[in-house]
């Protein structure tokens, strides 16, 4: 009787215990299971991090959740999925663009591949191709990490509203309670300690841009003081005349007002009047040199676009730039040569974390740099499609490296725009088959494996 008594509780209370179970793991997907991408844009419209369960081996929770703080708090709309290696990989990245519905980069971790893609106001696919790059054949919390720490110092735009409210987990987002708990408890004193944390930040921010400026701007006084030494003019010397006198004398203030601006110089923007005034000393040279040698004078023109250094441009060249559309900048009589020769100009790099790059291609704060190079609302033409120009349109630009270069449009990232976007203007990573897909074609993910 006891025996049937046992077997008579037991079915019902395995019953209860399955029953528990399953309401404690509802909408977890099974290991074996493919996650629908609908589940995984509903997490990341909550965070910044999604862990498929048949994929958590490859980052841990808490590694997880640092990776996600580290996002939230950049703001940026920076999004990162780790999913099982057997996931579908046919239109991944537009299917989940669509589903998410958020401007934003997207970066995928999968099995032990890795690719991303991201709205190009965001970040410009040649951008992403390289970051892509940057971290293959590295493990998973390395490799995202890495991936992360790079792309938030170049991508535009600002995290979505929505990560206000949880983590990409499901978890209430601990970055959004700490800041909710101040305001409710210290009331303005919490307000604005998030506002002076902010501007300290972006006040770092900018003497670390300015930093890096100052390298390449020095480079520049220098050179522009090697050519006054170069040119060998002297005010009384046979044939000199007051117009020549007039020409010197405006290279020599340029080169003094160029030191005096950069020694003065405190913030990114500052450094627009230093090459502004480089600009307007080496037309004088030019001037000068056309009348000692009685050349016709040349007509006032922007610098070689390649390298200001060159001197002011001589004709506009046709040029398309890696992953970019064709566009005319102006070039100095060398450059226009090589171009036509069918060879690549000669391009002002300058260092980088990644190594040296195009000035174009080598973060925000060249923005004012070039400003002051080419002014009168060119700009904008010459950089479209580059990193520089991509980040130069974004709205909050202006707030951290100054306005007035021009009409660059006014994309943000992180805004809600539903399925309302070009798949060919998402793009990046290997082998981008201009849809969104991973390699396009067979759904390959990331043509370069």
């Amino acid at each position: 009787m006891r025996s049937a008594l046992v077997k008579g509780l037991a079915v019902p209370l395995v019953a209860l215990l399955m029953a528990a179970l399953t309401v404690l793991y509802a909408g977890a997907p099974r290991a074996d299971a493919a996650t629908d991408v609908s589940t995984i844009a509903v997490a990341l419209r909550k965070g910044p991090v999604y862990v498929d369960p048949a994929a958590s081996g490859q980052l841990s929770a808490r590694d997880a959740e640092a990776l996600a703080k580290k996002i939230e708090d950049a703001g940026k709309p920076v999004f990162v999925a780790v999913l099982p290696a057997g996931y579908p990989t046919q239109n991944l990245f537009s299917d989940l663009r669509t589903a998410t519905g958020v401007t934003g980069l997207y970066a995928v971790r999968l099995g032990d591949r890795f690719d991303a893609r991201a709205d190009s106001s965001v970040l410009p696919r040649t951008a992403v191709q390289n970051l892509v790059t940057s971290v293959q054949g590295e493990s998973a919390k390395a490799q995202l990490n890495d991936f992360t720490d790079r792309a938030l110092l170049n991508v535009r735009g600002h995290a979505p509203s929505s990560w206000g409210t949880s983590g990409g987990n499901g978890g209430v987002s601990s970055t959004a309670l700490i800041a909710v708990a101040a305001v409710l408890v210290a009331g303005g004193a919490g307000a604005y300690a998030l506002v002076r944390r902010g501007r300290r930040r972006r006040e770092e921010e900018q003497r670390a841009a300015l930093e890096k400026l100052r390298v390449v701007v020095d480079e520049d006084i220098t050179a522009f003081g090697e050519e006054l030494d170069r040119l060998d003019f002297r005010p009384g010397e046979p044939g000199a005349n007051d117009a020549m006198r007039e020409d010197y004398e405006r290279a020599l203030d340029a080169y003094e007002q160029a030191k005096s601006a950069m020694a003065g110089a405190q913030r990114p923007e500052d450094v627009k009047a230093v090459t502004q005034a480089l600009e307007d000393g080496r037309f004088s040279l030019a001037v000068l040199s056309a009348r000692r040698e009685g050349r016709p004078l040349p007509e006032r023109r922007p610098p070689c676009f390649f390298d200001p250094r060159h001197g002011p441009s001589v004709a506009d060249a046709l040029w398309t730039p890696a992953g970019g559309a064709p566009r005319e900048v102006p070039v100095c009589a060398a450059d226009r040569t090589r171009l036509a020769e069918g060879r690549d100009p000669a391009v002002r790099e300058v260092e980088t974390e990644y190594g040296r790059r195009p000035y174009w291609d080598a973060g925000p704060a060249y923005g004012p740099w070039a400003g002051g190079y080419f002014g009168g609302g060119i700009l904008p033409g010459l950089l479209v499609g580059t990193l520089l120009g991509s980040m130069m349109a974004t709205p909050s630009y202006a707030a951290d490296y100054g306005a007035g270069y021009g009409d660059f449009g006014g994309y943000d990232g992180g805004d809600m725009s539903g399925a309302d976007f070009d798949p060919g203007d998402f793009g990046g990573g290997f082998g981008d088959g201009g849809g969104g897909d991973f390699g396009g074609g067979g759904g390959d993910f990331g043509g370069g494996f």
